[in-house]
């Protein structure tokens, strides 16, 4: 073991791994539940460890230094080695134990996919609890990163091509054209003109538009925006009455098509289904409560598959 080894122990990675996340020593002395004091002579601990400021001020904000960045990854794959060790049980019963598990999803995937597991869960696993967290529509994988969830689900898409964690498929879901059922200008179909010219409402996070939207804007198939909204759930209700029309996952809109008074149509164009895939950390793959939890999720997706809504 090396003299600069022996003289590290895990709170100093631990404080680090915050402070590399928050990069705000308040933020990080919050997060770990310590004094701002004390987090200051921590960092100022770790930049005589590593000869380097780690942390400099630019206006009102800290800025990681080039080592700092590099260091990011490193530090949270070695405090996922610790706590996968400290974590490890080798069974799991879900009539009995007592876990909580917390998921980042949108609102979709809470109605199409998380409501049916809480409804099990309620028969299988009475002292299992899940927190479930909105997608962050900036970084999308922060709430990993930051040990905030443990369970990520959205859009394989969305995750780029390196992702960086385990993730595994769980459904594809393909567009449809959903409009007011007595929509006055629908019959049985719609023409790419009128879904260019109809009042076209279309979901917005942010700076983010819509998958579906990206997709006509390849196609160069123009819409006639009037509203945007920041829910998969609510957006369906808002087209009775209206003339709006809007692309809708098929599997929500066969879901709510009563209870919004829907008429789901083929959409007049080509569509790349999305593909919702489940991401966790590796600290947790061979965690035997969070095996069980993706195993359930994907029985679940199979049987949303299945019975097409």
């Amino acid at each position: 073991m090396s003299e600069k080894l022996a003289n590290v122990d895990l709170n100093v990675l631990v404080a680090l791994d915050a402070l590399l996340a928050e990069r705000s020593v308040t933020r990080a002395a919050e997060r770990l539940m310590v004094g701002q004091s004390a987090m200051s002579s921590t960092l100022a601990r770790l930049r005589r460890l590593f000869d380097d400021p780690l942390l400099v001020r630019q206006g009102r904000i800290l800025v990681p230094t080039p080592l700092a960045e590099s260091l990011v990854v490193p530090v949270r794959e070695a405090l996922s080695i610790v706590e996968s060790v400290l974590a490890v049980r080798t069974d799991f019963d879900p009539t009995t134990d007592q876990r909580s598990f917390t998921i980042s999803a949108s609102d979709y995937i809470g109605l199409v996919l998380l409501r049916p597991l809480l409804e099990r869960l309620n028969e299988e696993a009475p002292n299992v609890r899940v927190n479930i967290l909105p997608i962050n529509p900036v970084g999308f994988t922060d709430a990993l990163r930051r040990n905030e969830a443990d369970l990520l689900i959205l859009p394989r898409e969305l995750l780029g091509a390196d992702v960086g964690y385990p993730y595994k498929a769980l459904f594809t879901d393909r567009y449809l054209v959903a409009a007011d059922r007595d929509h006055p200008d629908l019959g049985d179909a719609i023409t790419v003109e009128q879904l260019s010219e109809l009042p076209y409402l279309a979901y917005r996070a942010g700076a983010m538009i819509g998958l579906p939207e990206n997709q006509l804007d390849q196609q160069q198939i123009p819409r006639n925006l009037q509203v945007t909204v920041q829910s998969f759930v609510v957006a369906p209700f808002l087209l009775r009455g209206t003339g709006l029309i809007m692309l809708i996952h098929e599997h929500l809109g066969r879901l709510l098509v009563e209870e919004a008074h829907l008429k789901l149509l083929d959409p007049p164009m080509p569509l790349v289904p999305l593909q919702e895939v489940m991401v966790w950390t590796s600290r947790h793959t061979a965690d035997a409560g969070h095996r069980w939890l993706r195993t359930r999720l994907l029985e679940l997706a199979g049987e949303v598959t299945a019975s097409g809504a």
